[in-house]
């Protein structure tokens, strides 16, 4: 599976629309900026035939540290999570 990066997105946009590379970056940056904003405001973000992104709340935990075999205490946290539409991408990974 190879890896999509900034510039592969900038350089399809360049492409396909005939953007200049600083339209192109600036456009990646603003949909992210308003996904990131969204989950920050603690808004879900559907965006249909991709899927929809949502913000969980972690709770603290017990975690082992495999190197010295000891038990660690794991902070609670918030971590985004991106839930496939039912039925895309059939024989995939989440």
């Amino acid at each position: 599976m190879a890896t999509i990066t900034r510039i592969d997105l900038a350089n399809a946009l360049r492409n396909r629309f005939g953007l200049t590379a600083a339209d192109s970056y600036r456009m990646i940056d603003i949909v992210f900026d308003e996904i990131e904003q969204s989950l920050i405001n603690g808004e879900d973000v559907k965006i249909t035939g991709f899927g929809t992104f949502k913000i969980l709340s972690k709770s603290a935990r017990i975690g082992r540290r495999p190197p010295a075999s000891q038990s660690a205490r794991r902070d609670g946290r918030q971590a985004c999570r991106r839930r496939r539409p039912a039925g895309a991408w059939a024989g995939t990974r989440n």
